[in-house]
């Protein structure tokens, strides 16, 4: 979603008199995101398909019949005159249909190694945008591919870190840690850090952490500790990125986009069951310029506790891997596709 939305902001400011149309799904967070940032958005009947076996497999071909149909008529209705997919399911029926009509299709893709919408895809795309050299290989085709970062939000770096201490009430005077995992959260990150958190608040640390709306409960019970701020969901990321001195998070690709775009001094642990291991892929990169820290999912409740204590305790370190981490940052991603993206309609 986000970097659907940063590559809308850059076409807007290009052609302001541009209809946008965001696709998804009514029971993802594009759902509420979308509209409050001001853009259309419809939904369609789609879900991701499991690689062990659940009952909602069972319901997926009806799905997939049911989103072309939907796609169909809102294309017909929208008429537009390029569809841009950012690599989600919910993009598939959409994009494909509008490729049968006609219309050009754009793909970007911000993992290293590309889901499956995106693999399809490949073949019938005008464009087909990506974060790292690598995901070509996966890929049909190589002529249409361009190797240009994830788009993030212009938003991002236009806070500063006074401003974000007081958006979230915090102490001015205290080292910050922002913690999250994603919209779902993340177990073993959220329980390593509650074994942890009495440890770093006796010594004068603070926290914005995200739980994830799997981890609602704790998020509550967590409040009553003093530690920070604590929610299941963080709505302005820029206010939490501004007022963090270390960062512990997935490494997911448009995580990575965000750090790196900042500057941000950043503990990685990859998801473990992500797709060909491909936040382990993100990460490492990062890892072996001394852009960031990595820690095995498996390995945060031994390592997570040393290695954020070492980082807060030692500026000269932090204060290196920030540098280092923002000479990955790829600030105009989402400019130079909207560039290429009227091009391409013209």
């Amino acid at each position: 979603m986000f970097p659907a939305l940063a590559i809308a902001d850059e076409l807007k400011k290009l052609e302001p008199d541009a209809c946008f149309l965001f696709v998804g799904t009514n029971d993802k967070i594009e759902a509420r995101i979308v509209p409050q940032r001001g853009y259309a958005f419809t939904s369609i009947w789609i879900s991701g398909f499991h690689r062990n076996f659940r009952m909602s497999n069972l319901v997926f071909p009806l799905k997939v019949a049911c989103a072309f149909i939907q796609s169909f008529f809102l294309i017909v209705k929208f008429r537009p005159d390029i569809a841009i997919g950012t690599g989600g399911y919910a993009c598939g029926p959409v994009l494909y249909l509008a490729s049968l009509f006609g219309i050009p299709i754009v793909v970007h893709e911000s993992n290293s190694f590309p889901g499956v919408t995106t693999r399809m895809l490949s073949s019938r795309a005008a464009k087909l945008f990506t974060a790292f050299e690598t995901t070509s290989r996966w890929l049909k085709r190589s002529n249409n591919i361009e190797v240009v970062g994830t788009p993030t939000r212009e938003l991002l770096g236009s806070v500063s870190q006074e401003d974000g201490i007081k958006f979230f009430g915090l102490n001015k005077n205290k080292k910050t840690v922002l913690v999250f995992g994603g919209s779902l959260g993340a177990a073993s990150i959220n329980q390593a850090i509650q074994a942890m958190v009495d440890d770093f608040a006796r010594a004068g640390i603070q926290f914005i952490w995200q739980t994830g709306k799997s981890d609602a409960a704790l998020a509550e019970a967590m409040k009553q500790k003093h530690i920070g701020w604590v929610h299941s969901f963080i709505d302005a990321m820029e206010n939490a990125y501004a007022a963090a001195d270390v960062v512990v998070c997935r490494a997911g690709a448009t995580t990575l986009a965000e750090i790196t775009r900042l500057g941000k001094a950043a503990i990685l642990i990859p998801y473990p069951h992500a797709a060909a291991d491909h936040q382990t892929v993100n990460a490492r990169t990062l890892v072996e310029s001394d852009a960031a820290v990595m820690i095995a999912d498996h390995e945060v409740s031994i390592r997570l506790k040393q290695e954020l204590f070492s980082l807060l305790n030692d500026d000269v370190k932090r204060l290196a891997m920030s540098e280092a981490c923002r000479k990955f940052g790829r600030p105009d991603a989402g400019k130079i596709i909207a560039g290429k993206i009227l091009t391409l309609i013209k």
